[in-house]
């Protein structure tokens, strides 16, 4: 099964649950505000698709954060910030067995169903 993971009230991440919905595809929704990614997925993340794939710098979180912190970012701090920022995950977050991919993209969509 696939593991969408993202906020609920993302435009972006509606969308994507919208299209699989769309598609008859049952997909196992992991909402950041209520299980919080800890260490291991995290890094994970990082692992599979690299930080600068996975931190989203358009949102308001990054946007947030002092200067001196994105200008230090690396991937140790990366993960940290996702830890007690989640929203600052881009999103969504799809995975299916041990294969990760970013953002919206409905040609990936066709391929995992």
């Amino acid at each position: 099964m696939l593991k969408i993971y993202g906020i609920r009230n993302c435009d972006t991440l509606k969308k994507t649950l919208a299209w699989f919905k769309a598609h008859d595809t049952e997909v196992e929704f992991i909402d950041y505000k209520k299980q919080p990614p800890d260490h291991a997925l995290a890094s994970t993340f990082v692992s599979a698709l690299g930080w600068e794939q996975v931190i989203n710098k358009r949102g308001t979180t990054w946007r947030k954060l002092d200067d001196a912190i994105k200008a230090s970012i690396n991937e140790q701090s990366a993960i940290q910030l996702m830890l007690e920022q989640p929203s600052i995950i881009k999103r969504p977050i799809i995975q299916q067995d041990d294969n990760f991919w970013v953002g919206y993209d409905e040609s990936l969509f066709q391929s995992l169903i």
